[in-house]
């Protein structure tokens, strides 16, 4: 098997329900539950189970942000290795990958200047036609 058959079989989708519920959905029930003892007993033992429940949610969702950071550095390890092959095999730096800039969404109904000039002059060519 090659590497990339490995790592598609042995990587789960990132993105399924279950992966979700665990992520997220596990820290949030805990800091649920942590609120609900403090209305349920506002007394010593609610203060104490909810300080518990919150911190160990607040810690299961930590540990999922901190892991999902170390995974996203995995692909810029990644992508420096086959530039290294390139480097390797041809002697030279591969090119940088173009930046994909951000693309700029206006709302709708606003126009732009250069819109606005460009219905300027078609008003004006259909008002004064050229002779």
């Amino acid at each position: 098997m090659t590497e990339a058959a490995i790592a598609r079989t042995d990587t789960p989708d990132a993105s399924s329900p279950g992966m979700l519920v665990v992520r997220y959905g596990l820290g949030a029930v805990m800091i649920l539950g942590g609120i609900v003892l403090l209305i349920i007993s506002p007394a010593s033992l609610g203060v104490d189970g909810f300080a518990m429940a919150v911190g160990g949610g607040l810690s299961v969702l930590l540990l999922n942000l901190l892991f999902r950071l170390s995974v996203s550095s995995e692909d810029d390890r990644a992508q420096e290795e086959r530039a290294r092959a390139y480097f390797d095999e041809h002697g030279e730096w591969p090119e940088e990958e173009p930046r994909q800039g951000r693309k700029w969404v206006l709302p709708a109904g606003v126009v732009t200047y250069e819109q606005e000039q460009a219905q300027l002059k078609a008003r004006q060519a259909a008002v004064d036609p050229p002779q």
